[in-house]
């Protein structure tokens, strides 16, 4: 508004100019609005509100070209702003920008922190800037599929790897790297799961299937037999025995070893004599004090392993499944799988990965480890001798798992 002063010259009031735009906005007269805002900018006093007041006040009197150039005004003075880029957004989606327009309505849903509580007009203007990132994400994906499908030079090229790559740009995967809790061979590529045909000893395996099964069905009649794969030990930091979420001292995952830590339990590998003979032309691995490993791995109806890690990634860890009842799986990153009685795989356990028994019956497997093939003989045996070196050093004897 206008006023005259002493020397009767006329001064503007900023402070009720600026009312005067916000009400005549309200009340639906654009051009009223813009005529105060724009004395407003002429004297140098508009501030981030009156750039977005003008940026609506020309959308609405179907100006999308100023009403850009207002609400990028506000911008440069307000940061990033959430109602202003939802409306930069929404202002390029009505000219057809839409790659720029889709940027905007992803920079407006990041610029919420994930804690803040909305009122619920925010919250629905919020939820609509999502959908739009949805909406555009989808119809780029579609194109880069389509695209992919009908090239000539990628149709019968594209590889499952570069499909797992469009999923995790768009967001329908996540990126699982190895994450040993212990050591880390550099230079190892993360596969989650390795194909069973290119280790010779599998199918050999996979035929003693049957005896291997009677043998633990033998052993499974003695309830005291199988203990809880994670127990408690006073040795051990707190941390270190909760790290398995509800599974410490809990019987709803439990195992009967032939192997732990390097050492044979002798008086378990009494009792499955075809078992032992059948993992003699496995190559297992052999670390001091750590490895082999073997065991019946039993879960419980109900039972979910939760997400974790292994220790080390030179090797992969091998599930030979016995007793599977159906609706018994096993994620490893994003892959997840059902096990199969009598069909072996193979994976990368420092990827992370979980376990759920959903049936309403034991589900067991035989587990053991195995070097990865990607690491030569010498630096197995090297390795090995880098644990012989630390407990030489430490004259303790460590903590493992397999």
């Amino acid at each position: 508004m206008l006023t005259v002063n002493s020397n009767n010259k006329t001064l503007l009031d900023p402070k009720a100019t600026a009312q005067a735009g916000f009400e005549a906005l309200r009340q639906a007269r654009p051009g009223e609005a813009l005529r105060h805002f724009d004395q407003l900018v002429g004297v140098g006093v508009a501030d981030a509100s009156v750039y977005f007041a003008m940026a609506i006040a020309h959308q609405r009197m179907n100006s999308v070209a100023n009403a850009l150039k207002a609400i990028d005004h506000a911008l440069i003075l307000s940061g990033a702003n959430f109602q202003m880029l939802l409306l930069k957004a929404d202002l390029l989606a009505e000219q057809g920008a839409h790659r720029e327009a889709s940027g905007n309505y992803l920079a407006a849903v990041r610029s919420i922190p994930a804690d803040e509580q909305l009122s619920p007009a925010l919250l629905t203007e919020f939820e609509r800037a999502k959908r739009c990132c949805d909406a555009y994400a989808e119809e780029w994906e579609a194109s880069i599929r389509k695209r992919l499908a009908t090239s000539a030079a990628s149709a019968s090229t594209t590889t499952s790897r570069l499909s797992d790559a469009i999923d995790i740009l768009f967001g329908h995967k996540k990126v699982y790297p190895q994450q040993p809790r212990y050591f880390h061979l550099p230079g190892l590529t993360a596969v989650p799961f390795f194909d069973p045909a290119a280790f010779a000893w599998v199918s050999q395996l996979e035929s003693h299937t049957a005896s291997i099964r009677a043998e633990l069905e033998v052993v499974m009649r003695d309830q005291a037999a199988f203990k809880p794969y994670v127990e408690g030990n006073p040795n051990r930091p707190n941390v270190a025995q909760n790290s398995q979420n509800g599974m410490l001292n809990n019987p709803d995952w439990s195992a009967f070893y032939l192997w732990k830590a390097g050492k044979l339990v002798a008086e378990n590998a009494a009792r499955c004599p075809n078992t032992v003979k059948a993992l003699e032309a496995v190559p297992l691995t052999r670390i001091p004090n750590r490895s082999p490993s073997v065991l019946f791995s039993l879960l419980r109806p109900g039972a979910h392993i939760p997400p974790h890690n292994g220790l080390i990634n030179t090797r992969l860890i091998v599930h030979l499944p016995l007793i599977v009842p159906g609706r018994c799986r096993l994620r490893v990153g994003n892959e997840t799988r059902e096990w199969q009685e009598g069909k072996v795989w193979l994976f990368d356990d420092t990827i992370e990965h979980e376990a759920w028994n959903d049936s309403d019956q034991i589900r067991v497997i035989l587990i053991f480890e195995v070097g990865r093939p990607d690491v030569t003989e010498a630096e197995h045996q090297q390795i090995a001798g880098v644990f012989e070196a630390l407990d030489a050093h430490s004259g303790q004897t460590p903590e493992w798992e397999i």
